[in-house]
């Protein structure tokens, strides 16, 4: 172990012996390999989302994971059109110029989540700078669409950074989603190549201040690795999202989608995944997911239940000061 973060320490000196671009003959191993979608379910969710007019983050970002959540009737439902304003190097999402906004989305999405008796949902969508509020009014109205078709129905909100957007993280957490997610996605070291629209300490701001406005949601974060970082990187990063008082962490294995995309550094193996959950776990994160084929979605609802249950066994004096009020 001693060696390992020997190394870590050094990466850091030299970062840029970290962020050489990987082979192109860097193949998948095999923890990493996923069997194509064939179930009946699959393809029911298939269709009810082309019926319903919607797009899912499941299928525009190439998820790995399609075939298993959508065979259990869950997926991550991706408003605001499928166009977005930003060009992240790791995202599959198209970029452009978006469409309107659709204002028979929310009514929509609520029927989705009625139609597929969904207990738990999750929101997420495109940056769409070019609306004076970011988007977040259409949050706020699938919200409330999903409470009424589906009272029963627990609400993750995975929303963009509202760079420069004031009110619009107001406006979604007083709409009272379960669960606030927000992804740093990588280290503050590879923003400029790898997120180079979006701040690293602004995103963290965000997570802060939605616990500020409401301390019941739980608040969610998830970085990728594989890009390069080192191990050290990746810890400062969990420190960075308990100063904010982030609740759940996901840590997973960036794919690349494209040619065109940033490229894959190494496979971190299932060995040091397991490195990383202990360390977040002793961190104090209510709920960790760290994994190859970990996405902020996998297993949402299951992960959701284990937060809800956390709440009654964690001892208030164990949260630690916001990033703001210390």
């Amino acid at each position: 172990m001693a060696s390992d973060t020997n190394s870590d320490a050094a990466a850091l000196r030299h970062p840029e012996k970290r962020n050489r671009p990987a082979s192109p003959s860097l193949r998948k191993p095999p923890w990493i390999r996923v069997k194509a979608p064939t179930s009946a379910e699959y393809h029911e969710t298939r269709r009810l989302m082309r019926d319903l007019r919607l797009n899912t983050v499941c299928e525009e970002a190439a998820c790995p994971n399609i075939g298993e959540c959508w065979a259990h009737g869950h997926a991550t439902v991706m408003i605001l059109g499928e166009i977005c304003t930003r060009a992240c190097a790791f995202c599959n999402v198209a970029t452009g110029r978006p469409l309107a906004v659709d204002p028979a989305e929310p009514e929509n999405v609520g029927r989705a989540a009625a139609t597929l008796g969904l207990h738990h949902i999750v929101i997420t969508s495109v940056d769409r700078d070019d609306l004076d509020d970011g988007g977040a009014d259409q949050f706020v109205q699938v919200i409330r669409s999903v409470r009424g078709h589906a009272p029963g129905t627990t609400i993750e909100v995975l929303t963009p950074d509202f760079l420069r957007k004031p009110g619009a993280v107001e406006a979604v957490v007083a709409a009272k989603p379960d669960v606030y997610n927000h992804n740093l996605e990588t280290v503050p070291r590879l923003y400029p190549t790898i997120r180079p629209g979006a701040r690293y300490f602004h995103s963290l701001r965000l997570l802060d201040r939605v616990k500020q406005l409401d301390p019941s949601i739980f608040t969610k974060s998830g970085m990728m690795v594989g890009l390069g970082e080192g191990y050290l990187e990746v810890v400062q990063v969990m420190d960075d999202m308990r100063s904010a008082d982030v609740d759940f962490v996901t840590i997973g294995q960036y794919l690349q989608p494209t040619a065109r995309h940033a490229q894959v550094d190494r496979f971190v193996t299932p060995e040091e995944f397991g490195r990383y959950e202990t360390t977040a776990w002793a961190k104090g994160f209510r709920m960790v997911s760290a994994s190859p084929l970990t996405r902020s979605s996998y297993h949402a609802g299951d992960d959701f239940e284990k937060l809800r249950a956390s709440r009654d066994t964690m001892p208030a004096d164990t949260r630690p000061p916001s990033l703001s009020r210390s």
